[in-house]
């Protein structure tokens, strides 16, 4: 049954080289498999994320999101490592100092250098 199954974010990007420096360097996740077609990482309590190459499509939402403790350390860890996060001025989403409030959570956004972005979030979460 899919309730009991590993789901797996994919993300499209165009230059894997250029993935595996930002995936891996900047936000600190560890390569599981390359080839030269994808790569897989992994990340915190056994979830992963993949990555393939394809040519160039249209971004703008949030792809997949991780869910941490302290979003403020995480922050300052992935900017230590030259990542930049995204600010937000707008109906129904503003951010502080790259943070936003989303109801009991508060939520931050970072893009890969193909421009899908990637969300960082603390605060409860649902089912657990």
């Amino acid at each position: 049954m899919l309730a009991n199954a590993m789901v797996v974010p994919t993300i499209p990007v165009t230059d894997l080289d250029r993935t595996v420096s930002f995936y891996r360097d900047v936000l600190g996740l560890t390569v599981l498999e390359q080839t030269p077609f994808a790569v897989r990482f992994g990340a915190g309590d056994g979830s992963q994320l993949s990555t393939y190459k394809r040519p160039p499509v249209e971004r703008g939402q949030t792809v997949a999101h991780f869910e941490v403790a302290d979003i403020e350390a995480e922050m300052a860890e992935i900017r230590s490592r030259g990542g930049m996060f995204e600010e937000y001025s707008g109906p129904g989403l503003t951010t502080v100092n790259g943070i936003a409030p989303l109801g009991p959570a508060r939520g931050a956004w970072i893009k890969d250098p193909d421009g899908n972005v990637l969300g960082v979030r603390q605060g409860p979460v649902p089912g657990r």
